[in-house]
């Protein structure tokens, strides 16, 4: 908006008391990320001191604080503000969002543009287990973590075994007195990315600071390794059938128990689930002090859990890291056109316009909505380009007086079409229990049907065909006003910019012609003749 815009009012509303998301909220031991720390960063905006190449949540916080604090974002942001309700005015054009504030207090606040940012991972859910509030002793949740309660000694009930339960077994596990993992689906570990977890020098951070062009090409170098992992998302891809045996050795080696083995190792392709990159965690397991129960929990008891097979486990401590709700419904109310709610029309599959707009909700914008590609490669760049996108939507908007941009339904139909019809050769629609997708449909919704490339094409320019164009005047061409540019209404522009020696390859419309805003100059418009 910053860079686009030369006026306007922005208002980010968020729920927590600090900004960073899920990296925010999650503080449980050994929450870290899967991405390697150098391209975990915005594509402009590179850290030559993170302090490994797998960075903590704390870390990772702690940047985007400080790329707010730099570019000035914080004056934009109301946090402890979270938004209970939208409701789209046909009359006006405009949404109306309804706002709690710190003191319990709802505000309404008008708005042209709707933008939700609010991710995937940020809904988290306790297990369905019969009995759960009765337990005596700390329940935990891993998105929700209560950094008071102390695990040393402590005999440690953990629920799940995906990416947050990976991470954490192997931090608790030396301090306890005994972990018990409850892991109903096996799920394939990996080496990060082909690189074992490490910590940075200062002399390696010193020459990143000092050699910008060695940090540059580790950054491009890790980004093309990244790349790369795209192919054997494919179902009968060399690169998956390599993946399996690889991952498989891999497990069975640091495992070193046939029994144990068999059990965790799937059936299903790599990266039906997400890919779990687990340092130490199979290790754990084998620790003397853990048990691994394979079955479901029938019922929690004030000390602990009877399982399927009807014993009864006693714990200090329960860890429940039972992930979010990933079904792309809303939190709160989001009424659009014809007073359709988007959690009635998204019930049993989130229908998306290239998981950035919904039919029926004008103006109503997503990042990391659903089938973004969030597990295809390089997620940063991606989010980065819909942020372009949804701006150069916003600059047509205000330089051609359209009032809405609405995607059209039978575009909203084609893609799906699309979506569905490539998942059935990726192997995230395999046989595996995953939030990569639907619970009533069993449709892929939350990856994008391509790599993060494909994606960063497709929405590079907005089809505007694929939307209804509503506009504020009865003519279309209105906004053509009397017959002048803005170029020759600003005295701080050359109006002859595209004179030059040679064609020098670059556009003779340079972009800062898209960042006028037709309103600035109204007054200068009305007192020309």
């Amino acid at each position: 908006m910053k860079t686009s815009f030369t006026d306007f009012t922005l208002d980010v509303f968020e729920k927590n008391a600090d900004i960073g998301g899920t990296w925010f909220e999650n503080r449980y031991p050994g929450c870290a990320c899967d991405v390697p720390s150098h391209i975990y960063t915005y594509s402009f905006e590179p850290k030559w001191d993170w302090s490994a190449n797998y960075p903590s949540s704390r870390e990772i916080c702690e940047y985007f604080s400080n790329f707010a604090d730099k570019y000035g974002l914080r004056g934009y942001i109301k946090l402890r503000h979270k938004i209970v309700g939208a409701r789209w005015d046909d009359d006006s054009s405009e949404w109306i969002i309804e706002v709690l504030d710190p003191h319990g207090n709802i505000f309404e606040k008008r708005s042209d543009f709707f933008i939700s940012a609010a991710g995937i991972l940020n809904s988290w859910r306790w297990p369905d287990i019969r009995g759960l509030n009765s337990f005596q002793g700390h329940v935990l949740h891993t998105a929700n973590w209560e950094e008071s309660v102390d695990l040393i000694g402590k005999r440690v009930g953990l629920i799940g075994n995906g990416s947050s339960a990976i991470q954490v077994l192997p931090s608790i596990q030396p301090v306890t007195e005994h972990v018990t993992t409850f892991n109903r689906n096996p799920t394939w570990i990996s080496t990060p990315w082909g690189e074992e977890y490490r910590t940075y020098s200062e002399e390696e951070k010193r020459e990143f600071r000092d050699k910008p062009g060695a940090l540059l090409k580790l950054r491009r170098d890790t980004e093309r390794g990244l790349l790369v992992f795209f192919p054997l998302l494919l179902r009968e891809s060399q690169a998956q059938k390599d993946a399996v045996q690889s991952v498989m050795d891999e497990m069975k080696r640091k495992i070193n128990d046939d029994d144990l083995a068999q059990k965790l190792i799937p059936d299903y392709p790599v990266g039906c689930r997400r890919l779990s990159p687990g340092p130490n965690y199979l290790e754990s397991l084998t620790k003397s002090n853990v048990t691994t129960f394979y079955g479901g929990i029938k019922e929690v008891t004030p000390t602990g859990c009877v399982t399927d097979d009807d014993q009864e486990h006693h714990f200090d401590v329960l860890i429940c890291a039972t992930g979010f709700d990933t079904s792309y419904r809303p939190q709160f109310p989001i009424v659009g056109r014809n007073e359709v709610d988007l959690r009635r029309e998204w019930k049993d599959e989130p229908r998306s316009y290239l998981g950035l707009a919904a039919h029926g909700f004008p103006n109503f914008f997503m990042l990391l909505g659903p089938n973004n590609p969030i597990g295809n490669g390089p997620l940063l760049i991606c989010m980065e380009l819909t942020a372009s996108y949804i701006a150069t939507l916003m600059n047509r908007w205000q330089k051609q007086n359209i009032r809405s941009f609405d995607p059209k339904k039978e575009a909203v139909d084609d893609f799906m079409e699309q979506k569905d019809l490539f998942m059935q050769k990726a192997v995230w629609s395999s046989n595996c229990k995953s939030w990569y997708k639907s619970g009533p449909t069993g449709k892929v919704t939350a990856v994008w049907p391509g790599s993060s490339h494909h994606y960063m094409e497709t929405v590079a320019q907005p089809r505007y065909e694929d939307y209804e164009i509503t506009y504020t005047t009865t003519n279309r061409f209105a906004y053509l006003g009397n017959g002048f540019s803005q170029m020759e209404l600003n005295p701080n522009l050359d109006p002859v910019h595209y004179i030059r020696e040679m064609d020098d390859g670059r556009s003779m419309f340079p972009e800062l012609m898209s960042t006028f805003n037709v309103k600035d100059i109204g007054d200068k418009l009305k007192n020309v003749s």
